[in-house]
């Protein structure tokens, strides 16, 4: 049995060669849509969950500085003690927040990993145009 060739022109072949990358990116699209689908919504449960801890975790949090103003009413008039314990909060939380401000200001957005890789890209596509 002889075997015969298929020629196709170099033109056939691109064209074959677009409609099959053309495809495959559908496709690689198609399964992302799937898999972030499939992630966001286990994301969103544990979400969930931790905006539950955190309410069960502030309630506690109230429950514990209720009892440092009433263990300070002891030795000092009650709107001193609530005033003392809400300036020791609020200056903890200013300088948390201020931290974060100061971390997320040196944060730099620039999405460098895939800037490398997609020059990578077009150096390989280059390369198999030569």
């Amino acid at each position: 049995m002889a075997e015969r060739k298929e020629e196709r022109s170099i033109g056939e072949l691109f064209a074959q060669l677009a409609s099959d990358t053309a495809a495959l990116l559908r496709q690689e699209v198609q399964l992302a849509k799937v898999e972030l689908g499939q992630k966001a919504t286990k994301v969103g449960r544990q979400i969930g969950l931790i905006v539950v801890g955190g309410a069960v975790a502030y309630a506690g949090l109230l429950a514990v500085v209720a009892s440092l103003i009433l263990l300070l009413a002891q030795h000092f008039p009650p709107w001193l003690s609530a005033l003392i314990v809400g300036l020791v909060i609020t200056g903890i939380g200013y300088y948390l927040s201020r931290q974060q401000l100061n971390a997320l200001k040196r944060l730099d957005p620039t999405p460098r990993d895939t800037l490398e890789t997609l020059k990578e890209d077009k150096e390989w596509a280059k390369e198999q145009m030569r």
